[in-house]
């Protein structure tokens, strides 16, 4: 694949941003979203397929938990090599291969999705729905190195909310599926996916554009996976994106597992706390752009750690309202995280450009250098916090029969959470020391706040 490739491009440039750059980064930007988005649709199948399966499958919920937790690791670890290969191949090629890849999932569960199944099969095919999970460092990687830093949180917010989205629809389809056609029909919910996933590869393939700047640079690899800042910053998006996946495909088999919901019960109410985490990541964003990502972090991990107060206790009384209304509350809280640590990224490599002495054009390149980087790695390494929240249910109910056990080390994790964000980028932020370089006459500084 070849073509729509942009040799110069210069987002930090105020006149090249409005007289050309803008127009351009928002039209790519939208098609990002709607490939995204099917990726994640695909990538929280089987928190859909798992509703579908009653006792004629003859899987327990520990099994059913193992599904979902299989899809959210090789999601997860396929986001490395996804995210160089936006360098390696071009944003518009790369996104037009990456969603015609996701015909392969869908298509395969399409034809296992049945009773009598071998277990290792569907297992096999749930993996392989990781694939969707993998376009969004991709993605990410992608529209970074289309804007500038001042409209990075906007930006990567709505880039990763929209695709953030594509868990609630999926479960919208799977919900109007079972009050339809009932719970014996999945492949109806694949089926809707197929043409879908070939709409979102056409549309990459007309409208999008590949950078030419954006190159893969190993030394910038290297140098991310030393920076203790990639991991301190993926530590932080286990505990908001990882809660986000990880709730996102156990929600409605807890509801199911520990309060009796039948499917199209537990599909009526999953949808709604993926669908307000998802709406307002680029709120999370939006706010980390005006009053710093450190601040709107710190907030959210407190307020999460809340939240679960409020499960714990529903989960130890048993009652399903309180329940509902603390893991909404989750839910929202989550994707308020997910918008404000990503924000955090780039600001935090500006400012270490500015560290290490650089400025203006220079400290801007530095920091898209390895803020590019490190989103892959720190985007795999959040995702792996699903992967934790799918275990920890697993065993809870496998040993205890109820999630409370897992409620008590997610509180626990949300006040480490806290103190890390407090500790590293509130107590004692380190000031950027004056440049030993000049930035070109008439360039606005910017401001290189976390």
């Amino acid at each position: 694949m070849g073509g729509r490739w942009i040799e110069h491009w210069e987002p930090e440039d105020e006149t090249f941003w409005r007289e050309r750059g803008e127009r351009i980064a928002r039209r790519n930007l939208l098609f990002s979203v709607l490939s995204e988005h099917i990726g994640f649709s695909v990538w929280s199948l089987w928190s859909v397929m798992v509703l579908f399966m009653g006792p004629q499958y003859g899987i327990d919920p520990a099994g059913k938990f193992f599904l979902i937790a299989t899809a959210t690791l090789t999601g997860a670890l396929i986001r490395v090599p996804y995210t160089f290969a936006v360098a390696r191949f071009g944003g518009r090629n790369w996104t037009v291969l990456s969603a015609l890849l996701l015909l392969a999932p869908t298509g395969l569960a399409l034809a296992v999705m049945r009773p009598g199944t071998p277990y290792t099969v569907l297992v096999l095919v749930a993996a392989l729905t990781g694939v969707g999970g993998g376009n969004f460092a991709s993605s990410m990687t992608n529209i970074n190195a289309f804007f500038p830093l001042r409209k990075k949180g906007w930006a990567l917010g709505l880039n990763a909310g929209g695709g953030n989205i594509g868990v609630p629809v999926v479960q919208l389809v799977g919900l109007l599926v079972i009050g339809t056609a009932g719970a014996l029909h999945p492949r109806i919910v694949l089926g809707v996916y197929l043409p879908l996933i070939v709409v979102a590869a056409v549309c990459a393939a007309l409208f999008m554009d590949n950078l030419a700047p954006v190159k893969n640079d190993a030394g910038a690899a290297k140098e991310a996976v030393r920076a203790r800042h990639t991991w301190i910053m993926a530590f932080l998006y286990v505990g908001t994106f990882g809660s986000f996946i990880g709730y996102s495909f156990a929600f409605g088999l807890v509801l199911q597992t520990q309060f009796g919901r039948t499917p199209l019960q537990a599909a009526s109410l999953t949808f709604i706390g993926p669908l307000l985490g998802s709406l307002v990541r680029p709120v999370g964003g939006s706010l980390a752009d005006r009053h710093g990502g450190a601040r709107i972090t710190l907030g959210t991990f407190a307020a999460m750690a809340a939240a679960t107060g409020v499960v714990l206790y529903a989960s130890v009384v048993e009652s399903l309202a309180v329940f509902l209304v603390g893991f909404i509350g989750l839910f929202a809280l989550s994707g308020l995280g997910n918008g404000s640590t990503y924000k955090m990224i780039p600001a935090i490599f500006l400012a270490q450009g500015h560290r290490e002495g650089l400025a203006g054009e220079a400290a801007e390149a530095y920091g898209r250098r390895l803020s590019g980087a490190a989103m892959g790695l720190i985007g795999a390494v959040g995702a792996l916090g699903g992967l934790g929240i799918n275990l920890a249910f697993r065993q809870s109910f496998q040993t205890v029969g109820t999630g409370t056990a897992a409620f008590v080390a997610f509180l626990a994790f949300y006040a480490v959470c806290m103190a890390v964000t407090w500790a590293v980028y509130l107590r004692s932020p380190a000031a950027a020391p004056r440049p030993r370089r000049r930035p070109r006459s008439g360039a606005r500084p910017l401001s290189a706040r976390v």
